[in-house]
């Protein structure tokens, strides 16, 4: 029998962000292809078709309460993932999100966006997506192998109008997980590999009321734009995510690291013209 290059089976994963739409997505995604997974979360409450995808793939998986911005925390929670599962394969850095006080609109001028929300948002991605890495980073080294996939976004490569915040920390992102595959493999082991995916448009809690009018559900303006920019037409659903995410997560990818992918429906390709 050839050997599965996307086989996942039994991987211990660690999802950061793992109750969140996109997080909760890919854990159910991988856990129904066997992996076993540690969902870490600064809310444990987890969404009804999260459980319920988990339960009927029979997921063996547990739900850690921590905070990605505090060493301490992650420190607590590898622990206590060891402790449970009693290895670590993969990291994914799936914490994230923006801010409305780091967002310009008709009455939130750039020049009055408050310094706080603005860090915020960079802390949340970046330091979001650094802690973390320090944290099972330095046991992947310990172990002398391991995979770890952030998220950045389409606006590392082309910053979007209205999200200064996030587009910075997202192109940080981007930049970081370059840095962090060189470092990893130059300094303390071959085996292991950082990558990135770049999502495009995604229908989440956070954007939907930017991208879709609340009380119609038709596309308001920038949800045009957006689309007319996106060569497939349409958002990007969490499922599109999985096939790039499982390449990068299994031995397909086994030469592969440094690299950020794009999964975007065209729109990174698209001049507009």
């Amino acid at each position: 029998m050839k050997e599965n290059l996307f086989d996942v089976k039994d991987k211990v994963v660690v999802i950061t962000g793992g109750s969140g739409v996109l997080g909760g997505d890919i854990a159910c995604a991988l856990a129904e292809r066997g992996s076993k997974i540690a969902i870490l979360d600064i809310r444990t409450e987890l969404h009804e078709s999260i459980t319920k995808r988990l339960a009927d793939a029979k997921a063996d998986y547990d739900v850690f309460q921590c905070d990605v911005l505090k060493i301490e925390s992650m420190q607590s929670c590898l622990q206590d993932v060891l402790k449970r599962f009693g290895k670590i394969d993969i990291l994914v850095n799936g914490a994230g999100g923006n801010h409305p006080k780091a967002t310009t609109k008709p009455d939130m001028s750039f020049f009055d966006i408050p310094a706080d929300a603005f860090n915020w948002v960079m802390q949340l991605n970046l330091s979001g997506t650094v802690i973390p890495s320090q944290v099972f980073g330095k046991y992947f080294a310990e172990k002398d192998e391991g995979i770890i996939l952030n998220v950045s976004s389409m606006n590392a490569f082309r910053p979007l109008t209205r999200i200064p915040a996030y587009s910075a920390a997202k192109a940080a992102v981007s930049n970081f997980t370059q840095w962090l595959a060189v470092h990893m493999n130059q300094e303390y082991s071959k085996n292991i590999r950082v990558n990135a995916i770049a999502p495009g448009f995604f229908l989440t809690n956070q954007n939907r009321f930017l991208l879709t009018d609340e009380k119609s559900g038709e596309l308001t303006q920038r949800g045009k734009q957006i689309l007319d920019h996106t060569p497939m037409g349409r958002f990007g659903d969490p499922g599109d995510l999985i096939g790039a995410i499982l390449w990068l997560l299994s031995g397909a990818s086994k030469f592969v690291t440094g690299i950020v992918v794009p999964v975007d429906g065209g729109f990174s390709a698209y001049s507009g013209v």
